[in-house]
């Protein structure tokens, strides 16, 4: 079956501005441009955009959606299998968060007791689902199993003041890591610092650190465009400078 790009729209429930764009950025191309010039879409376009729309509801950037979408080695058998965990895990999160509030709610009214503890249990489940979700796969192939494993159960180990303290050392480190590349040297006191900051930050949830472990992860900063994003969103540039200041750390 062949949609006009309005049809398309109204099916898939998005604007044909957003199918325009897709067409525009080469993510989503129409099957033909009829003769009175008009967008045609076929089914091998209708099952890329629900391929598009399920890398979206899971908040993945246009762009990461088209380098995953338009690499040669693409399954998309696999990928609707990675959507139904990925989209499991969600329901496991909001279902922990519902029980979370619950619990809140009752605590509140003296109907039961709730410990410092499972009032941040949620947010820690939370937190190691989506690492899963987005970086599961390769840090276990990097890493093995049984350390990920153990990371994990220590992060979810984590007391309500360790958490906490965890949370605002990431902020300080981001703070700290904008202004050190600002001033533009990474073997600096403050950058050194900023690397301190983050070993730190890192044995909340590594059971054994070491400087290799590190300068990989370093490296898996740039690398990756995941991670680049996250540190390049502080600033352009902070993933590289972060390597940097690393490599000259873990020395």
């Amino acid at each position: 079956m062949q949609y006009s790009i309005n049809k398309l729209a109204r099916l898939a429930g998005v604007s044909t501005r957003t199918l325009r764009y897709y067409d525009q950025i080469e993510l989503l191309t129409p099957q033909r441009i009829s003769s009175n010039g008009y967008r045609v879409y076929g089914q091998k376009e209708v099952d890329l955009l629900q391929q598009i729309l399920f890398y979206r509801e899971l908040e993945v950037p246009l762009d990461e959606i088209k380098r995953i979408v338009s690499a040669k080695d693409y399954d998309g058998i696999a990928a609707l299998q990675s959507h139904l965990l990925a989209l499991k895990a969600k329901r496991t999160q909001i279902e922990a968060l519902i029980a979370s509030v619950e619990k809140t709610i009752a605590a509140s009214k003296g109907e039961i007791v709730m410990s410092d503890r499972e009032k941040f249990e949620s947010f820690k489940q939370k937190m190691v689902d989506e690492n899963e979700r987005q970086y599961g796969k390769e840090i276990r192939e990097k890493y093995g199993d049984s350390v990920i494993d153990d990371s994990n159960a220590k992060l979810l180990g984590l007391t309500a003041e360790q958490y906490e303290s965890a949370q605002a050392l990431s902020r300080k480190i981001n703070e700290s890591l904008k202004i050190a590349f600002e001033q533009g040297d990474p073997s600096s006191e403050l950058a050194q610092q900023v690397c301190a900051m983050h070993r730190e930050w890192l044995e909340y949830s590594w059971n054994h650190y070491s400087k290799e472990a590190h300068l990989g992860l370093a490296q898996t900063y740039v690398a990756d465009p995941r991670f680049k994003k996250y540190y390049d969103d502080i600033e352009e540039g902070c993933a590289e400078f972060l390597r940097d200041a690393l490599q000259i750390y873990c020395q």
